[in-house]
């Protein structure tokens, strides 16, 4: 698999900067936008330091609009807290902004995503089928059933998109069915993005390749992935990094590579 692509105007640019930078390009300016640590916010920051000044990053310990300015570690972390706008807690932020219908992307990462765009972030089987817990679902949950649209993060390969995740901690298109069906009131799946590809749903909730990351092709993604992907005639290529954002990304963003290590680095 490649893990190195060339931009146009020759600067070499990692998987995971390709990802984030895909990730930050499908954010708007001026939305509200419920992110996770990790590749999530990676993205946001990426965001806001572009095309969305106004864009309005929430996370769900309860601190909103921060301005990190070195990469935290995780929720608890104080530097996230950084000329943030609001520092109250998980039950205003997640009853008073979610659950108010006031989010318009939900931007999860996850262990797992399969083809309803389901997703797992609560524990995996090991090869050898023993069960290895993670730290659970925090407010993923809320996130993925109330946002206007939820975004998923994720490595690629068969274990990661299989047909049917191993435990389902965020709802995706139950079934295939309609989320007013199962009683959820969020628009559900928009985008699952990995570090070979960017995969939407179709009318019928069905998962659908929508670019393929430069260096790579789509057969090399419906090889990797564990359920089968609706592969369109012509699929384009992913929009990599401008000079610029792999300046932020590399100087100011995640400058030790915290969350942009590609898999073999």
């Amino acid at each position: 698999m490649a893990t190195e692509a060339k931009l146009s105007a020759g600067a070499p640019v990692s998987m995971s900067e390709l990802m984030v930078t895909a990730a930050a390009h499908e954010l708007k300016d001026g939305e509200v936008a419920c992110v996770g640590i990790g590749l999530p916010m990676i993205a946001c920051m990426l965001a806001k330091h572009t095309h969305a000044p106004d864009l309005t990053p929430i996370l769900e310990i309860g601190v909103a609009n921060m301005h990190a300015v070195d990469t935290p570690v995780g929720l608890a972390d104080p530097r996230i807290y950084y000329r943030a706008t609001c520092l109250s807690g998980f039950l205003d932020m997640l009853g008073m902004s979610l659950h108010r219908g006031i989010v318009d992307v939900g931007f999860l990462g996850g262990l797992e995503a399969d083809r309803w765009g389901n997703s797992n972030t609560s524990l995996v089987k090991t090869p050898d089928g023993r069960i290895r817990w993670m730290n659970g679902s925090a407010g993923a949950n809320d996130v993925a059933s109330h946002c206007k649209r939820l975004m998923v993060c994720l490595r690629h390969g068969k274990r990661k998109l299989p047909e049917r995740v191993t435990h389902l901690t965020s709802p995706g298109f139950p079934g295939g069915k309609s989320r007013e069906e199962a009683g959820m009131r969020g628009g559900g799946p928009h985008r699952v993005i990995t570090d070979m590809c960017i995969i939407g749903f179709g009318p019928d909730h069905e998962p659908v390749l929508l670019s393929v990351h430069p260096g790579l092709t789509a057969q090399q993604v419906v090889d990797n992935t564990g359920f089968t992907l609706r592969v369109p005639e012509v699929v384009p290529t992913t929009v990599g990094p401008t000079n610029h954002e792999l300046r932020l990304l590399r100087e100011e963003i995640d400058p030790q590579r915290m969350f942009l290590k590609d898999r073999e680095e």
